[in-house]
């Protein structure tokens, strides 16, 4: 007799993932970077695949390796180096402060503060501040450079505790980009509940799911992102934890994302007429079903194809072709659809904490950006398309010798 399969336990609701999403096969961890003399060394990978919860509906990959090990003091993202997201984080400090009437006496605290980015633009206003941030040599260009306080732990419920323990409450409890990293969720959720003032706000953002789906985003997908995020999975989460999102907006960032504003559920503010739109239009969709998430796989398949028709034919012209960007996303593309040192030559990066470093997996040198004004490529990846338009303008330039740009994602295309 054939033994049982045995399927992992969804991350929010425990019951089983029998539901596959899509498999991009085994990858290594999108942010470990190399030094170049460490590249005969042999490196970790472990499978990507992605499940959706029958259940719940949450999206999530199986875990195979622990948050400490992703996000510690090698960590190489450092948010203050897209100018575009700069302008994004202060145009939400300034929206924050005159919508719920922020002041001296407020308190603003950002789960996964990173570099202080964020929280520079309340602290100039004199608004208290306070970082949570795993990565201590993130947490360390933050205060030294920015004068932001930083906690150096994960966020949870003992954070959340200790923190409360002291007196500290937060009137906003910001999360941008975090949600996703989180592997206890649930935890992760409690913790929000805990250190959130009575009448206080979380705000949280996130890569939309169904943007994802409809855009063929597969890249999103990499070991640091353990679940991939809807309104009706979160809100479902949230109302086990006593949380109660009463407004939404939708974002550019990252190909398309969610801002959600959360409150106490004992604490009911009126849920805004956009929040009801947008979740009968995730139901309207499918996300309650499985046939949107079953017909994925099969479109990522066809992009992997698409891509690499694209850069062998020009490869086979003799053209060079060189990324720009590191970004974790970057990786799981090179790396899923097997793009190397024979077709990419070398990718650039304006993080002076990617350059002379190596691309997990492919094992592609990274320079500084003033590298292809001096090779003068033929054609030039964007890895990160969610900033296309502002990489595209830094480097106008490469049309002087006839260089040109290609996105590779919803489809490969030359610009």
């Amino acid at each position: 007799m054939a033994d049982a399969v045995s399927h992992p336990p969804c991350r929010a609701c425990s019951a089983p993932l029998t539901e596959s999403f899509v498999d991009l096969g085994m990858s290594p961890i999108s942010n470990a970077m190399r030094r170049p003399d460490q590249a005969d060394r042999p490196e970790k990978f472990y499978p990507l695949r992605a499940f959706v919860c029958s259940e719940c509906r949450l999206v999530q990959l199986q875990d195979f390796c622990a948050a400490d090990e992703l996000f510690d003091d090698t960590y190489t993202y450092f948010s203050s180096y897209a100018e575009s997201w700069l302008r994004h984080a202060k145009a939400y400090a300034g929206m924050m402060i005159e919508r719920f009437a922020l002041g001296a006496n407020s308190r603003v605290i950002e789960v996964a503060s990173n570099d202080g980015y964020l929280l520079q633009y309340f602290k100039e206003r004199g608004i208290p501040v306070l970082g949570i941030d795993p990565a201590a040599n993130v947490a360390a260009v933050a205060e030294k450079e920015r004068g932001i306080p930083t906690r150096v732990c994960f966020f949870g419920v003992e954070t959340a505790k200790a923190l409360r323990s002291e007196g500290i409450r937060a009137d906003v409890l910001a999360g941008n980009n975090v949600f996703a990293h989180v592997p206890d969720i649930n935890d992760f959720a409690a913790g929000l509940k805990i250190l959130l003032a009575d009448n206080g706000v979380v705000t949280l953002e996130f890569p939309h799911l169904l943007r994802m789906i409809e855009a063929n985003y597969f890249d999103t997908i990499y070991h640091e992102h353990y679940s991939y995020l809807s309104l009706l999975a979160v809100e479902r989460l949230f109302k086990r934890h006593g949380l109660a999102v009463f407004d939404l907006e939708e974002l550019e960032t990252h190909g398309g994302s969610l801002r959600l504003f959360v409150g106490h559920a004992e604490k009911a503010r009126g849920e805004s007429d956009t929040l009801k739109t947008f979740r009968k239009r995730e139901l309207d969709a499918g996300l309650a079903s499985p046939q949107v998430y079953a017909a994925f796989a099969d479109r990522v398949k066809r992009c992997k194809r698409e891509l690499l028709k694209c850069l062998i034919g020009l490869k086979d012209q003799g053209k060079h072709v060189v990324a720009y960007g590191a970004p974790a996303k970057g990786n799981t593309l090179l790396n899923y659809c097997g793009i190397g040192r024979d077709i990419i030559d070398y990718a650039v990066d304006r993080s002076p904490h990617k350059q002379n470093m190596l691309l997990p997996g492919t094992g592609i040198a990274v320079h500084a950006s003033e590298r292809i004004f001096e090779t003068k490529p033929d054609y030039v990846l964007i890895l990160p398309w969610n900033l296309k338009t502002e990489i595209m303008a830094s480097m106008a330039g490469i049309s002087e010798w006839g260089g040109r740009f290609i996105v590779p994602l919803p489809e490969a295309e030359i610009l």
